[in-house]
């Protein structure tokens, strides 16, 4: 065992299973299933989290009844047409020796979309809408409610008769259990609402049902937002009173925060990169304090050393990690065999695991592209073949591309014409709440090196430098360069561009942030200049700010900026500028917006190609190959995919 870990990587005893270690994948959505059931893609994505070492595999939710289908890919697990799904799950996990629960779950009022795009009809304890979605529910009647405890107790025996360890009720993130405990939801006047045991009644009468339907060896226990951080979800006091009043009927309690009936609460589903680590520590140790079965916590414990705190100071008993996991399966053998310095950190950027979801895309990961694409790549093997590859440009792309070309036994070199390997992830770490972004550029300066990149710095690559180079393969990844807009200018109103600012420019007291992108970029710079005290106008070319950005990335940064009082104008196309006056049209009606007594106008535009080389090349006898923002500017999770795919095949 290594003496780095040991709270981590000890075992741990959660009903009659053992875990081997205390990491933990927690139940998390992937859109990998098919036909609302386990599919091999979704085999080969948990496979790969246990081959990796995982203790614990939690599987995503499973609807217990048909109005639990709270999105079009979700399991389900109605009838026992899922068994062989599930089977077929547990032994691939089974055989690389993790344990496997699988999640129990109605959404009730929380219902985000229906397969055919109609809006559904959503079940709650009380005629009592849900604020995000804009869902108003049905309330439902005794029947009905009797109908739901004896689904939960069907699904836990399907699930268990296809060989899976357990089953976890999920009564975190403001869904059905929890709606029913919440008296500002549940305003029922029968035996299901009232005081804090009428609340309690549907999920005591769950646990029993489920209890009596599955055997001795089957672990069941309960996850629960510890306190849904808004002033209509379920508190912390009332989440802890739940679990005391069940703990003697339960195995494990695993607690989260956030609920997913509001902005400010959906937040902490996925807690983006502008959180602490671990910081919902301090609120799970009164859990602890008073629960006597085991403690699991999840919430942006992205690195081992954060967990093995945690563990070590008793605060719970097990970690979910499960962002680590996605970003880099093989964490937990790396811990074993003491190399936890190559492990690939997580950034808690959010753009490819959560965001994939939102959009109805399957899970990855914009580090790690081979996640949820198992079966898309398979091994990596060595080539054949070994060729010497030339590399131009330091950036994400460029970084991935030769890390992958080495890897595969290529003899590989990668030019930079700065003084440092990382492209825009240098000026992206800059900006407020994104410094962990660099953590991109860490892990892929630590690849280079184990997969024996040679490196050449502060080298403009030109014609005449690959005619002398002479490689077999030349990747380009140039990046691309600001490009400025068409304005009216009629003054001397100072125009920078965003990276301009970033790299040291100043600006004056009143500034227009002109966000075209409508990404991280705008609402990044306006929260630095906002918190250095000047004051500021967002005026964003879409319907809101951030509407490129994963969503709960875009609510912390609207809450950050509300609360340093910028000002946001959507659909605000910039015009031009005179001395004091930024002049604007509205993208939907093309009337005029204008801010006066303006100092100075911070640029945020797309940036356009670096195409110079490619040009150069012209005519050039050479396999070339041009990856990443040099085709045409995205952001990183397109440039590593590419680089990605390029170098697995050459």
């Amino acid at each position: 065992m290594s003496t780095t870990f040991p709270h981590l990587l000890s075992p741990l005893r959660i009903g009659k299973v053992t875990l081997r270690n205390r990491i933990v994948s927690t139940g998390h959505d992937t859109v990998l299933p098919v036909d609302c059931q386990v599919s091999p893609a979704l085999i080969a994505y948990h496979a790969a989290r246990a081959r990796g070492g995982v203790g614990l595999i939690v599987l995503q939710v499973s609807g217990v009844h048909e109005t639990a289908r709270y999105t079009s890919h979700a399991l389900m697990a109605t009838d026992d047409s899922c068994i062989p799904g599930y089977r077929a799950l547990a032994d691939a996990v089974h055989a690389q020796g993790s344990v496997l629960f699988a999640q129990l779950f109605h959404p009730g009022r929380e219902i985000m979309e229906t397969a055919d795009g109609m809006q559904a009809v959503a079940y709650a304890p009380s005629t009592v809408p849900s604020e995000r979605f804009h869902v108003m529910p049905r309330a439902l009647n005794e029947t009905e409610i009797a109908a739901l405890i004896a689904a939960y107790a069907t699904a836990a025996q399907r699930i268990r008769a296809a060989g899976i360890d357990g089953v976890e009720i999920v009564a975190s993130h403001g869904y059905l259990p929890a709606q029913f405990l919440n008296p500002r939801v549940n305003l029922r006047t029968d035996a299901y609402g009232g005081d804090f045991a009428g609340r309690l009644r549907f999920l005591r009468e769950v646990v029993v049902a489920i209890r009596t339907a599955v055997d001795e060896h089957c672990v069941v226990g309960l996850r629960i937002s510890l306190d849904e951080r808004d002033c209509e979800g379920l508190q912390e006091d009332e989440a802890l009173q739940a679990c005391v009043a069940l703990q003697d009927q339960l195995d494990y309690v695993s607690l989260v925060a956030g609920t997913s009936a509001s902005l400010g609460g959906a937040v902490h589903i996925a807690p983006p990169m502008a959180f602490p680590a671990a910081y919902l520590a301090t609120p799970a140790g009164r859990f602890r304090q008073a629960l006597s079965i085991p403690l699991l916590l999840a919430g942006r414990i992205n690195q081992p050393q954060e967990a093995e705190q945690l563990l070590a100071r008793g605060v719970v008993d097990a970690c979910g990690m499960t962002r680590a996991l996605i970003c880099d399966p093989e964490l937990p053998n790396k811990l074993y065999a003491q190399h936890s310095e190559s492990i690939r950190a997580c950034i808690a950027c959010n753009q490819s695991c959560i965001d994939r979801f939102h959009r109805g895309l399957p899970i990855s990961c914009i580090q790690n592209p081979l996640s949820g694409r198992e079966l898309q790549f398979g091994a990596l093997t060595p080539t054949t073949k070994p060729r010497r590859v030339m590399v131009v440009g330091g950036g994400p792309a460029g970084m991935q591309a030769a890390v992958i070309a080495a890897q595969r036994g290529h003899q590989v070199t990668l030019y930079e014409a700065g003084a440092q390997l990382g492209g825009q992830v240098l000026l992206a770490q800059q900006l407020p709440g994104r410094a962990e972004f660099g953590g991109l550029i860490t892990n892929l300066h630590y690849a280079l090196r184990e997969a024996g990149v040679e490196v050449v710095l502060r080298q403009r690559v030109d014609r005449a430098v690959v005619q002398q180079q002479a490689p077999d393969v030349l990747i380009l990844a140039c990046g691309a360069t600001p490009a400025a807009p068409r304005l009216e200018v009629g003054g001397s109103m100072p125009v920078h561009d965003s990276w301009e600012v970033l790299q040291g420019v100043s600006v004056g007291a009143r500034v227009v942030v002109s966000d075209w992108r409508a990404d991280w970029v705008g609402p990044g710079l306006a929260i630095r200049l906002a918190e250095t005290g000047h004051q500021v106008t967002l005026a964003v070319n879409a319907p809101l700010m951030g509407q490129a950005l994963p969503m709960y990335v875009r609510d912390q940064l609207a809450a950050q900026l509300h609360q340093l009082q910028v000002t946001i104008l959507p659909y605000a196309r910039l015009y031009g500028v005179d001395d004091r006056t930024v002049y604007l049209q509205h993208t939907a009606s093309e009337e005029a917006m204008v801010c006066e007594d303006i100092d100075g106008v911070v640029l945020c535009q797309p940036p356009q190609p670096d195409d110079r080389l490619r040009q150069q090349l012209e005519g050039l006898v050479l396999e070339v190959h041009a990856i990443g923002d040099c085709q045409t500017p995205r952001t990183a999770e397109e440039a590593i995919y590419e680089a990605t795919r390029l170098a697995w095949g050459l």
